[in-house]
């Protein structure tokens, strides 16, 4: 902050502000730093003016502007400045907007300032393709020109809300999409110090003509002088829609919104679940068995109303014999064919297995050669869908290496698409960052060595193939998690041991720049899974902790009765802090779900020193208290925990390491 701010501002805060005008000095009262709602200014209370549409998109409200409004849309500059008619020198605007699709060569004006006697544009905001574009009026000794400052690569046009702060300070000019990275830009030309207001007018969404009128919504316009208001703004989780100050009339939901022309065709469907594509969209089904009804949105039925559940007990459903122990599952959905569950089985012959649900019941479906399988993990690039396995053995061959699979529309099965050597393979985490997707795998050890690098592979849409990307140094790795918070992605990989101890670091890794950067380390001990969950505003990050051991230290009388932690995100420090710890024994699983309104943690615990018959946990949040135990499940040898849904109800999967057998329960509710 210049030390001009610094003297402007404890004058403000006196509640004077001198100026020199005609050779004397003068003092009156000038504007304080509270915000200065501008979209306020135009809207009436009620929200309801001609030209002005109010609309509901997304779960937020907005104005739309008709080019017939340009001109109710504005009003004078001394509205605002009611005690000084100076522009603030330093500021920022804080904007929250739909941009619907903008023809390339084509501005659309967020507001500008004029002059009333010109088309002089004192101070603007305007949109182009991919482009934001901030314009202020210089003047010189004689005369005056028009200063552009232009932020490139500017996408908005995704259909979605986005919150902009723009923050001005002399030659620096920073923008913030959304609470992401800001674009830092500096200028020759200075915003001017002493901008005069008088005689000019706001104009909402235009530039005073029809030409360039703002086609969008709009939900937040705010001018803040005196500060950058990024650190007010960027303060919980829901940064697409942060809110400094909007309307009144846009919180209040016993106002009605504009109704889309959809709404006065309204079909509601009765009985069991019909199909939603683009020809059911904006109709509605009354699930009677379940008491809900939902909208389709032209691809997935959305819940509107719904009697909410609540877990009761667990009952066990179904005995699903596998190829051999298994050591994970993965649960996914093909659209229009069905629900599937890939265990990943010990030995070879026969391999692992793919199972469909058919009738309320798992299936055989297909059998596929694995190595020692750990893991799978389905993901799709497109239309293209793939499942990746996680080998941890080498083949008859003496070779090493996992294999993504990729699924035949035509036979509907998996074929062999890529293979990737990999050492004692773990794990594998798909996931998609800015459109590129990448894989990563959890590289256990080579040989004797458990200090090796993990591997995260980036897909080539030229030759249709993953491509080693960044490598990572891990030690003993045997999960990834990956997880995002706002426009921030992250990646945490769970370390086991270092080959004297499992009392050693875990790491959580931040995507900046083009590569995942180290965020935060955690101590664990023989960490075996992280899941990331969040509960409202409030994200969660739980660790699996396996065993203790330390070669250098006294045996302990039970390497495996261990605390398991679960970690929550402090916003303000700006990393994960414990919260709770949880007595589990050789955990090797977290698995969140929710059930209704409730929110659940289940572990796998596999071993207390003992035997391999032990009681597994699902765990109820009871905010405040945190987890609490809610049901103990009796396991063998436990290994995976996977929950999934049909439309006959909700249903929890665990496998078993030390036998050829999983279990399906149901969760029964009330």
């Amino acid at each position: 902050m210049s030390a001009l701010l610094l003297v402007w501002a404890v004058l403000l805060h006196s509640g004077i502000s001198s100026y020199l005008a005609s050779g004397e000095m003068a003092w009156r009262h000038c504007t304080d730093l509270r915000p200065l709602d501008i979209l306020s200014e135009v809207v009436p209370a009620s929200g309801v003016k001609s030209g002005i549409r109010m609309l509901q998109v997304q779960g937020a409200r907005g104005f739309q502007f008709s080019a017939s409004a340009r001109h109710v849309l504005s009003f004078p500059a001394s509205q605002i400045f009611l005690y000084c008619d100076l522009f603030p020198e330093e500021f920022s605007i804080i904007i929250t907007l739909k941009v619907l699709r903008v023809p390339p060569k084509k501005n659309e004006y967020i507001f500008t300032m004029m002059k009333e006697e010109s088309n002089m544009v004192l101070v603007g905001l305007r949109y182009s393709l991919n482009k934001l574009h901030f314009l202020f009026w210089s003047r010189g000794p004689s005369n005056g020109w028009q200063t552009r400052v232009t932020f490139q690569g500017i996408s908005l046009t995704d259909n979605q809300w986005h919150t902009l702060i723009l923050a001005v300070s002399g030659q620096s000019f920073s923008l913030t999409v959304d609470c992401s990275i800001p674009i830092d830009i500096v200028v020759d030309t200075p915003f001017p110090t002493s901008l005069a207001v008088t005689g000019s007018s706001f104009y909402v969404g235009s530039r005073r003509r029809r030409k360039g009128l703002f086609m969008g919504l709009l939900r937040q316009l705010v001018l803040l002088p005196g500060s950058d208001a990024t650190s007010r703004m960027c303060t919980n989780m829901n940064f697409k829609l942060a809110v400094l100050s909007i309307p009144p009339v846009l919180q209040d939901l016993s106002v009605k919104p504009a109704k889309y022309p959809y709404e006065t065709d309204m079909k509601v469907t009765l009985g069991s679940q019909p199909p939603c594509t683009k020809h059911e969209k904006a109709q509605f089904w009354f699930n009677t068995s379940r008491k809900g009804l939902y909208l389709c949105n032209g691809s997935a039925w959305i819940v509107m109303l719904e009697v909410k559940e609540r877990l009761d007990y667990v009952e066990e459903y179904q005995n699903l014999m596998t190829n051999s122990e298994t050591m994970g599952i993965e649960i996914f959905v093909i659209p229009k064919v069905g629900l599937f569950a890939a265990t990943a089985n010990r030995y070879t012959p026969p391999g692992s297995a793919i199972y469909k649900w058919t009738d309320g019941k798992f299936l055989s479906y297909q059998n596929i050669p694995t190595y020692q399988a750990q893991s799978w993990r389905y993901f799709t690039i497109g239309k293209k869908i793939f499942l990746a396995v996680a080998n941890f053995e080498q083949n008859e061959r003496g070779q090493e290496f996992s294999v993504i699979y990729k699924w035949s529309y035509r036979t509907e099965t998996f074929f062999p698409y890529q293979k990737i050597t990999t050492h004692s393979a773990r794990d594998w985490e798909a996931f998609d960052i800015e459109g590129e997707v990448f894989l990563a795998v959890a590289n256990h050890r080579k040989g004797d060595n458990h200090n090796i690098n993990s591997v995260i592979y980036r897909w080539n849409p030229k030759t249709r193939l993953f491509e080693a990307n960044q490598t990572i140094p891990t030690s003993g790795a045997y999960d990834w998690e990956f997880f995002t918070i706002g426009p921030y992605s992250f990646l945490v990989v769970a370390n086991t041991f270092n080959g004297t101890s499992t009392k050693i670091y875990s790491h959580i890794y931040i995507w900046l720049g083009g590569s995942f950067q180290l965020f935060q380390s955690i101590l664990t001990f023989g960490a075996a899974d992280w899941e990331a969950f969040h509960i409202g505003d409030r994200i969660f990050l739980a660790v699996a902790n396996s065993h203790s051991y330390d070669s250098g230290t006294v045996v302990p009388n039970n390497y495996y009765t261990i605390n398991s932690s679960i970690y929550e995100l402090n916003i303000t420090a700006q990393m994960f802090v414990k919260f709770q710890d949880l007595l589990t024994y050789s955990a090797l699983d977290w698995e969140f779900f929710s059930v209704g309104e409730d929110s659940f943690l289940v572990v796998a615990n596999s071993f207390d020193g003992f035997t391999f018959s032990v009681n597994s946990v699902i765990y109820r949040w009871q905010g405040y208290e945190g987890f609490a135990v809610a049901h103990r499940l009796p396991t063998f040898g436990c290994r995976d925990w996977e929950a999934f849904h049909t439309p006959a109800g909700s249903y929890l999967i665990y496998s078993s390491a030390r036998e050829p057998l999983s279990k399906v329960l149901k969760l029964k509710t009330i």
